[in-house]
């Protein structure tokens, strides 16, 4: 651990679960077979996706989805990293988004340079992304939380009823994690699906994408890395 650095102080995951669930290939199956997620849309949620595409109107070009982006330094770092793609962050938190420039008051959009910034909630956001066939060049899962409880362990995007609509927007997914257990889960859930995935880990000398990652390593954690790939197949974006 690098004790000097002013963000080296993160604790590491701590679980009474050892490895990856044992019923997540039960629980693909189950969601797969269209077991769907019934919430209703929330009028703010459905408010911020129409705002969303009349963003896209006047914005052409490939797209870059940044799923819970928190304070949006990861996607600033994206659109660095895809400078040919439009990158749109989507956070449920107006606070962390504040910091964007996003002034909540005024709607729930905000861009700036190559990137979108939106406040609603990914659960209702993905499902209208996908019912109106919105597709991304790359998906990126970044926000490290893993509930890592075992009674917690659906609201992990891997086991979430969500998954399978996740999967619809991009043919390219990426997720990160110092938990390696939820790493496991993300890749076996990606096969599950009939994906290709692969897990590694995250170079130490490559820039982190996200503050929790700067902090993470700066404490001394392990970093994982999931790249799953879908079968191939006819690519349409919205």
């Amino acid at each position: 651990m690098n004790k000097g650095h002013p963000c080296a102080n993160s604790s590491r995951v701590r679980s009474g679960q050892l490895e990856p669930d044992p019923r997540l290939a039960e629980r693909m199956r189950r969601r797969q077979r269209g077991d769907g997620f019934l919430r209703p849309i929330a009028a703010h949620n459905q408010a911020a996706f129409d705002a969303l595409v009349q963003w896209r109107e006047s914005h052409p070009g490939p797209l870059i989805l940044d799923s819970g982006c928190g304070n949006g330094e990861s996607s600033l770092a994206l659109s660095e990293k895809h400078p040919e793609a439009w990158v749109i962050g989507i956070d449920k938190t107006a606070a962390r988004l504040e910091r964007r420039g996003l002034d909540a008051s005024l709607g729930p959009l905000h861009s700036r340079g190559r990137c979108c910034f939106l406040l609603a909630d990914l659960v209702d956001l993905w499902r209208l992304l996908a019912a109106a066939g919105w597709r991304f060049e790359r998906h990126y899962l970044l926000y490290p939380n893993p509930w890592p409880k075992p009674a917690q362990r659906l609201r992990r995007w891997p086991l979430h009823p969500l998954w399978p609509t996740a999967l619809t927007l991009s043919n390219t997914l990426e997720l990160r994690s110092n938990w390696e257990i939820y790493a496991q889960e993300c890749e076996l859930a990606l096969r599950q699906s009939g994906w290709r995935a692969e897990l590694s880990a995250v170079q130490r000398d490559g820039p982190p994408l996200t503050p929790f990652e700067a902090k993470y390593r700066s404490s001394g954690h392990d970093l994982w890395r999931v790249v799953g790939s879908a079968p191939s197949g006819p690519d349409q974006r919205v």
